[in-house]
């Protein structure tokens, strides 16, 4: 686990879990397709990660980095402008 930003905000107080040791996140933004890792620490804090699945026909662009810093230096240069047109026909 790798915490990507310590900015944590308080969001409620005296929050207990209900019979089934469950506790209702009310003020959380909480997005459809969402999973989450579970982290929890001697402490007793909880942190939720969140996740998203990537298809397995998409997972070896993530576990190439030479594929995947080439997709994100043409993302780059398309924001910025930097883009021409190609000819299908004559490839």
């Amino acid at each position: 686990m790798i915490i990507k930003n310590t900015d944590f905000e308080k969001i409620a107080d005296g929050v207990k879990p209900d019979a089934k040791k469950r506790i209702v996140l009310h003020k959380v933004n909480i997005q459809e397709g969402i999973s989450y890792h579970l982290y929890t620490n001697s402490a007793g804090q909880i942190i939720l990660d969140p996740q998203v699945t990537v298809p397995t026909s998409e997972a070896w662009l993530f576990n190439n980095p030479d594929a995947l810093a080439s997709i994100r230096r043409g993302l780059s240069d398309s924001a910025q402008g930097k883009v021409s047109k190609v000819d299908l026909k004559s490839l």
